[in-house]
């Protein structure tokens, strides 16, 4: 029987991200596939700010950055009736607005990219497996137990025919939007699967002289009449700039999934390019259907669940990867205290308390985007009529000289705005806050947003925010304060003031608690040269802030405490529990 810490099935985002985390801190971990390889197609592709820092923490943002798409190449969304055709109108999008890229540019050392899925997983894949991953692929999960001890797991090796048990302590299910091990642990689930059907066409064309001087991730194409009964609106959706395209196209979800061919794929394409005279070759279609469901729980037993196994939804907003690798990034460095005895199993207990909300969260948001092209549809005329010619005479008309065209031009430009909700939701991607026993809080910690939470980030040292980003200094290099937490450690942060909390965590660490203490401030470890730091902290120079491995912030001390080891104690045991070396 094969037996290991972590079994972890599937080796999508989430999967191979949770075998690089906990290979990473030292955790002996298996990871079980059916397939033979990785994704051989982009799926999820925009990859956030919070996600590049997760890949920092990994010492893998230098890779990713190799094979991404620039920020810079992102930033237009095209709304036009085919790349050749009339453009509606446009919007800056990912940070790519002069105000929001300077909201980005303050919020992290990182940038937001365009990443393909089947470019990402290869990366994570294999730092899991240079790192301690015993990878098995074209092995697929088919049942498990579990008992006070450990999880049994039963697969099939789909290349011999054998199947066999592997013995772990905990498992998790990383297996995707139809999850097998979400289905026998039987999670709780919330809304439905199948609410729309598109089909996906992966192209390859030379498009340059339509897309380059607007770049952009996504080209929305309305052409009415070019569906059944509705309003006919494709996306070009960029892979590799300019000659790699995804296709997205919509049908009925009451009816079959369409036959597809070749040639069908060849005329959507050209449809939506508005030139046939551009060579096209189709190299792979699929079908898929849009979900909106999500777990009120994602953990029973010794058995954890993530990814699109937990929250299922639409591409809008660019979450789905995004969440499934901060869902591992919250989870791992858990398991591996409890693993190692630092933690006391209940810690694990905050996993589900801290991603779930996060997770129910997105799924309304991506799908609540797709709702939001309705005003975009309502003011150019194409709710008016279901005749196709009707809708184009109502989108012409847009063009006249007259109160109502006047009208619906000001209702475009507002609509298309609006969409700043899915295509520039800074603070749906940085300002996710976390409430469980993994959080201590003490007077005066409450949460606070002055302007929208959904668009605008707003840093806070509250404990559950993630640790404001600021550059310091050490030996005239710059870095963040994200670079010096993390690495599957608690870090202690202090300044001029806080020789108690120094030694404190010292202690701490001499017993064997993955802790280490760091001063900033003038002669310090760390230099704050424009003063951010001084700003950002909330605290004062006697102060301290306990940020968790995963880089949010655990518990904060304003002030000079009277016993620093005995306040630092006990919120580290309300953390982690009794379990902790040295608590």
């Amino acid at each position: 029987m094969i037996e290991t810490d972590v079994l972890i099935v599937g080796s999508g985002p989430a999967g191979s991200s949770a075998a690089a985390l906990l290979s990473t801190y030292g955790i002996s971990n298996v990871l079980v596939t059916k397939y033979r390889w990785l994704a051989d197609t982009p799926r999820a592709h925009i990859t956030n700010q919070r996600t590049m820092e997760v890949l920092r923490d990994l010492s893998l943002e230098q890779d990713a950055m190799l094979y991404a798409t620039p920020n810079h190449l992102m930033g237009h969304n095209v709304f036009c009736t085919s790349l050749a055709g009339e453009e509606l109108g446009r919007m800056r999008s990912w940070g790519s607005d002069p105000y929001t890229h300077a909201r980005h540019t303050i919020a992290s050392p990182t940038t937001m990219v365009d990443l393909p899925q089947n470019l990402l997983e290869p990366i994570l894949f294999s730092a899991a497996c240079a790192r301690g991953t015993r990878a098995r692929l074209s092995t697929e999960y088919l049942s498990l137990t579990q008992d006070a001890d450990g999880v049994t797991a039963t697969v099939r090796d789909r290349v011999s025919g054998d199947i066999y048990p592997i013995r772990a302590k905990y498992l998790i299910g990383a297996d995707g939007g139809n999850s097998k091990v979400a289905e026998d642990i039987a999670l709780p689930m919330q809304g439905r699967m199948g609410v729309a059907g598109s089909m996906n066409i992966l192209i390859k064309a030379d498009l340059t002289k339509y897309v380059a001087h607007r770049p952009s991730v996504l080209y929305w194409v309305l052409q009415p009449g070019s569906n059944v009964g509705g309003i006919g609106m494709g996306v070009v959706r960029m892979v590799r700039p300019w000659n790699e395209w995804l296709l997205i196209w919509g049908y009925d979800i009451s009816q079959p999934a369409p036959h597809m061919t070749e040639e069908s794929c060849r005329e959507v394409a050209w449809n939506l390019i508005g030139d046939r005279s551009i060579p096209v070759d189709v190299t792979s279609w699929s079908t898929w259907t849009v979900n909106h469901m999500y777990a009120t729980t994602y953990q029973k037993g010794r058995v954890f669940c993530m990814g699109d196994a937990v929250h299922r939804h639409p591409p809008s907003n660019g979450l789905g990867s995004n969440t499934s690798i901060q869902d591992a990034y919250n989870l791992c460095w858990k398991l591996a205290l409890v693993l190692k005895g630092q933690a006391g199993a209940n810690l694990l207990d905050t996993y589900s308390a801290e991603r779930a909300p996060i997770g129910r969260q997105i799924v309304e948001r991506a799908n609540k985007s797709i709702g939001e092209f309705g005003p975009i549809f309502g003011a150019l005329g194409l709710l008016d009529s279901t005749d196709p010619e009707v809708m184009k005479a109502n989108m012409a008309a847009r063009k006249d000289d007259t109160p109502e065209a006047r009208e619906r031009r000001q209702k475009l430009r507002e609509s298309i705005a609006f969409k700043a909700y899915e295509f520039d939701a800074h603070g749906v991607e940085m300002n996710q806050f976390y409430a469980s026993d993994a959080i201590v809080t003490g007077s005066g910690d409450q949460r606070r947003f002055e302007q929208d939470p959904e668009l605008v980030y707003q840093p806070s040292s509250c404990p559950g925010s993630r640790l404001p980003h600021v550059w310091i200094e050490k030996d005239s290099r710059p870095l963040s304060t994200l670079d010096i937490v993390g690495g599957g450690r608690f870090t202690l942060l202090t300044g001029i003031g806080g020789g108690g909390w120094r030694a404190a965590a010292a202690d701490l660490a001499t017993a064997g608690f993955p802790i280490r203490c760091v001063t900033i401030g003038p002669g310090q470890d760390y230099e704050d040269p424009f003063g951010e730091w001084a700003r950002a902290s909330e605290i004062e120079d006697a102060g301290a802030i306990l940020v968790r491995p995963d880089q949010f912030v655990a518990w904060r001390q304003r002030v000079r405490a009277a016993d620093c080891r005995a306040a630092l104690g006990e919120a580290l045991t309300k953390i982690v529990g009794t379990r902790g070396p040295g608590l």
